[in-house]
């Protein structure tokens, strides 16, 4: 078997199991602070949720997985934040369970000058054992229209799926600041050949209103 393909492989199956321990890991606090009396839905309540705005820069790595291109962009991203399950559990993982709803424009800065368009669905759970410095965690995905022409991605339809931390300081208007890091994924599922994925680490900043 050739060597690039074993190493491939193994590049592969670390990003399965790294996307797989993350998801167990919010799975599992989701379900330990479930167990809460105190947790109530708020399906259809909107007096706790928020908007806010996150920009930065994405930069894709050639050999992290089947990536062959260094790919590097402008993210901004308009976000709603919807709480679902709000005051769970107590102690250090107290907190609350939110659906994100955001709209990325990647601004595509090289290897060409293009753009990236979005929308993602990310679940997200927020610690608020600090009144000032919540950390969070979230992931999910969504579909991912190409314009820009990237070398190895053999469709402008694709889908993607992330997954970070995040850290929101709070402030006293309500304008809390934002902060986070996320390992982004964007490939066509195997619809069109060919089919290289963008496998991508980001750093953002925002602000909530």
């Amino acid at each position: 078997m050739n060597v690039n393909h074993v190493q491939s492989a193994c590049y592969n199956n670390l990003g399965t199991r790294v996307a797989s321990g993350f998801y167990l890991l919010l799975l599992l606090i989701v379900f330990m602070v479930f167990r809460a009396d105190s947790a109530e839905a708020a399906v259809f309540d909107t007096s706790k949720d928020n908007w806010g705005f996150l920009g930065g820069y994405g930069q894709s790595f050639p050999g992290w997985g089947q990536t062959t291109q260094r790919v590097e962009t402008i993210d901004l991203a308009p976000r709603y934040n919807h709480v679902i399950f709000a005051d769970l559990g107590s102690g250090w993982y107290r907190g609350f369970h939110s659906i994100l709803l955001e709209l990325p424009v990647h601004l595509v800065i090289s290897p060409d000058t293009s753009a990236m368009v979005g929308m993602n669905f990310l679940a997200c759970y927020t610690f608020t054992a600090s009144k000032e410095m919540r950390p969070y965690l979230f992931g999910g995905g969504g579909p991912v229209y190409s314009f820009a022409d990237i070398p190895g991605m053999g469709a402008e339809l694709n889908g993607n799926y992330q997954f970070g931390i995040g850290l929101e300081y709070k402030r006293a208007d309500n304008h809390n600041l934002l902060f986070e890091i996320r390992y982004h994924h964007i490939s066509n599922a195997g619809t069109e050949e060919p089919n290289e994925p963008l496998n991508s680490c980001k750093v953002l900043i925002g602000i909530t209103f």
